[in-house]
């Protein structure tokens, strides 16, 4: 199997952290890369369209990459072609990115009730337009996209929106293995995966969905015959995942055996406490404050102690912690020396699922009809 070419950046181990809100800003895709060697492909998190082409203080501070990050990956929200396509020249005009991942996948509300993210696709025409000029205002950036498998299981539109982005130049295709009113609940399907890279062999397609460990992603490629993955989830209190995504494929990018385990980290709670006081330095830094970079952290705490013995008290303590020198002491007075858990590396992060998807009146009732999109659909702030 070859190397994932994503445009001309080769993606060697073919691995690609997942744009998630909130999570991964610039502090958590240097850990990643810190653990990967600088191998794989780390997406910041969702950048809006409208936002970025006004010039945004929080968008732009998002935006910005690390000098050591290479390539420099993108994902933009947006549901009005125009806006998508200045936002796009922007990117390429002023050396922003090195590529550019467009979101058709988020199934929040908040963005699914003006037509975006989840819902957009099941508008045909409106998709095709919003590639067409986001590939054209690319030039020789690379334009990729990440979509579900539909709205609900009535609504399937993977299959057509992937026909539709090999005809417009898209670069590759992601697919979470999900529909919008699943959320994140029940299943991932991934046949639906081996599906979509039976109907599009013409770009590669990624899998994306209850990758939780490196066997996963290896199962999942060896499964499907996608050409790599997406790992959202499965890296939350882990960005050592990536090291063990190394691990898992040969030089050729090719996936080793599962099962073996071999190179894999298995972290003393020692370990993993001097990675979280380095996480909330990191974002401490980023923000130029180390009270909201230490308050920014509160939510990984959670995710970095699951399966260890860590006493409610103790959990709730380092939940509220405001200074890097108070976690650290709340850190030092656990049982440091426990050796990783068993059985650590299942689900994280949000789990529920929806009956509805939130749409805007009438969504569903003619896919050619592109004109219910909200005009404000892209007001949002970037990052979720």
């Amino acid at each position: 199997m070859p190397l994932l070419q994503i445009g001309p950046h080769a993606v060697q181990p073919p691995v690609v952290l997942a744009p998630m809100a909130g999570i991964t800003n610039a502090p958590f895709r240097t850990l990643c890369r810190e653990f990967s060697g600088g191998r794989g492909l780390f997406v910041s998190e969702m950048i809006t369209t409208r936002a970025l082409v006004e010039r945004n203080e929080k968008t732009m501070q998002l935006v910005h990459f690390d000098a050591s990050e290479k390539p420099r990956s993108i994902q933009l929200y947006g549901v009005d072609p125009a806006t998508v396509g200045k936002a796009v020249r922007m990117i390429a005009e002023e050396d922003l990115a090195d590529h550019i991942d467009l979101n058709f996948g988020c199934p929040v509300p908040k963005v699914t009730r003006k037509g975006g993210g989840s819902a957009l696709p099941y508008k045909r025409p409106l998709l095709r337009a919003i590639l067409r000029e986001a590939v054209a205002g690319a030039g020789d950036l690379p334009v990729t996209m990440k979509m579900r498998k539909g709205i609900d299981d009535d609504h399937l539109t993977c299959l057509d929106a992937g026909r539709i982005a090999v005809e417009e130049g898209v670069t590759a295709i992601a697919l979470h293995g999900r529909t919008a009113a699943q959320h994140y609940s029940g299943t991932a399907d991934w046949d639906a995966i081996a599906r979509l890279k039976e109907h599009v062999p013409e770009i590669p397609v990624l899998g994306n969905g209850d990758i939780w460990s490196a066997d996963d992603a290896v199962r999942m490629m060896r499964y499907t015959g996608c050409d790599g993955v997406v790992v959202g989830r499965g890296c939350l209190g882990r960005p050592w995942l990536f090291g063990d995504l190394v691990a898992a494929f040969d030089e050729d990018g090719n996936p080793r055996e599962p099962g073996t385990g071999e190179g894999y980290a298995q972290p003393t709670l020692r370990e993993v406490a001097d990675v979280m006081v380095r996480h909330a330095r990191l974002l401490g830094e980023w923000l130029g404050d180390e009270q909201r970079g230490v308050i920014d952290f509160r939510k990984h705490v959670a995710w970095y102690t699951k399966g260890f013995s860590v006493g409610s008290e103790a959990r709730r303590r380092l939940a509220v912690t405001s200074s890097l020198e108070e976690l650290r002491t709340l850190l030092d007075d656990l049982e440091l020396d426990q050796p990783w858990p068993a059985g650590a590396d299942g689900p994280r992060g949000r789990t529920s699922g929806r009956n509805r998807v939130v749409l805007p009146d009438g969504w569903l009732d003619d896919p050619q009809d592109c004109s219910l999109v909200d005009a404000d659909a892209e007001s949002d702030t970037s990052g979720g």
